[in-house]
């Protein structure tokens, strides 16, 4: 049997004010991964601007767009022109006053796939999402792509083991997390280190748990009193960190990424054969008081 293969492309970038300067950049860069042999191009959380939850500014709603709308149409042709798969990660506007933070998945035929709105939303100083997006309603969701059959997920739902566990289980062969998370100036070194690398423990915890890659591509730069911590890294499918990136310059990379070691994990680590379901009924309670 061929070995079944993909080359995964990330884009760890800088934003800047200027929109449309923003998804040029991005262009230019889903190019540059494509002609290293990408197939499939993962763009960072709301690549299209500067992070703008960080104040609830009504005038942020402007920046929202449908979907399918413009961006998908641009990425559309994109992804058709260069035979990749583009994960783009935009604002969408559902209707007057209604938005959600969701990712558009481009197959590498310039088919528009679908989307999965983020289902997790948090909201913490610097990060007032619940302000701008409503929770998703999509559930959770795969996407059968020319290269290999997806999930993607959006950052704040990174923290969260059941997502991961029902994308996996729905049949996704590669976990994607599109992601902006940083560092507030206010904060040593020590709390940096201890932040970075409970996001990228808890990610690599999926792909051991699940047996599949995970590909986490997160932002970078300054922005007002966020540094974004870039750091974006992909594993193999039993949590291998098999590359990183910096963490306060842009960064281009394509990964090969070998689709039938999840086989050979699942065969050799059964936690899939072993998950006792009739057990975990409570695990729908907010918690459990004794």
């Amino acid at each position: 049997m061929t070995p079944r293969k993909v080359n995964v492309g990330i884009a760890q970038l800088k934003c800047t004010g200027n929109k449309q300067n923003n998804i040029d950049h991005a262009v230019e860069n889903i190019r540059k991964l494509a002609a290293q042999g990408a197939n499939i191009v993962c763009l960072q959380e709301l690549f299209e601007s500067l992070y703008f939850c960080d104040v609830e500014d009504y005038d942020n709603f402007r920046l929202a767009e449908p979907i399918p709308g413009p961006s998908t149409e641009l990425f559309a042709a994109l992804a058709k022109e260069l035979g990749v798969v583009i994960i783009a990660s935009l604002f969408e506007k559902r209707a007057e006053g209604l938005y959600h933070n969701t990712v558009a998945v481009i197959d590498a035929d310039g088919t528009y796939l679908g989307k999965y709105r983020k289902m997790h939303i948090p909201d913490d100083p610097g990060y007032y999402e619940k302000f701008y997006f409503t929770p998703g309603d999509l559930g959770y969701k795969v996407f059968k792509t020319r290269f290999a059959t997806i999930g993607v997920l959006i950052c704040w739902d990174q923290w969260y083991p059941e997502a991961a566990r029902i994308t996996a289980l729905k049949g996704a062969e590669i976990l994607f997390y599109p992601t902006a998370i940083g560092w507030a100036t206010s904060q040593d070194d020590d709390t940096n280190a201890e932040q970075y690398q409970a996001w990228q423990t808890i990610q690599r915890s999926h792909s051991v748990a699940n047996g599949v890659p995970v590909v986490a591509v997160n932002r970078t730069g300054m922005e007002g009193d966020m540094q974004f911590w870039g750091g974006s890294f992909i594993t193999n499918a039993f949590g291998r960190v098999k590359y990183q990136a910096p963490h306060t310059e842009e960064a281009l990379h394509v990964e090969e990424i070998d689709l039938d070691e999840s086989n050979h994990y699942r065969m050799h680590w059964p936690y899939l054969r072993d998950r006792r379901i009739d057990s975990y009924k409570t695990i729908l309670q907010r918690f459990i008081d004794e």
